[in-house]
């Protein structure tokens, strides 16, 4: 939800040029993938907390990928421009994937202190 907050300031306040069209499809596309991987880490450490590590690189990977076949589709419908895109992109992608890091390394850290 914080992560909304600077985009919503840029389009209703500013200019909204910094934004590229469609930005609020890629924010709602990485925040879904972000769940989705929180989720499924959760859930395979529940299960078995051995496979903990592994799970969290299978879908950091996932999620990678899919970003990747993500950017692939929108650039090829879209020509957004680059430099906006880029910026646009990795400011969702690398502070979503924080958060997950973050997430996931709490409810690790609480477990273990069990």
């Amino acid at each position: 939800m914080l992560l909304a907050l600077p985009p919503l300031y840029l389009k209703y306040f500013e200019d909204g040029y910094l934004l590229v069209p469609g930005f609020w499809t890629i924010f709602f596309f990485i925040s879904a993938l972000t769940l989705i991987v929180f989720v499924v880490v959760l859930t395979v450490q529940q299960k078995n907390n051995e496979m903990y590590a592994q799970a969290f690189l299978g879908a950091t990977t996932f999620k990678l990928l899919a970003c990747l076949i993500f950017v692939l589709i929108f650039i090829k419908k879209g020509r957004p421009e680059k430099l906006f895109f880029v910026a646009d992109f990795m400011y969702l992608y690398f502070l979503n994937t924080v958060f997950e890091i973050y997430g996931l390394l709490r409810t690790l850290r609480n477990q273990n202190s069990k």
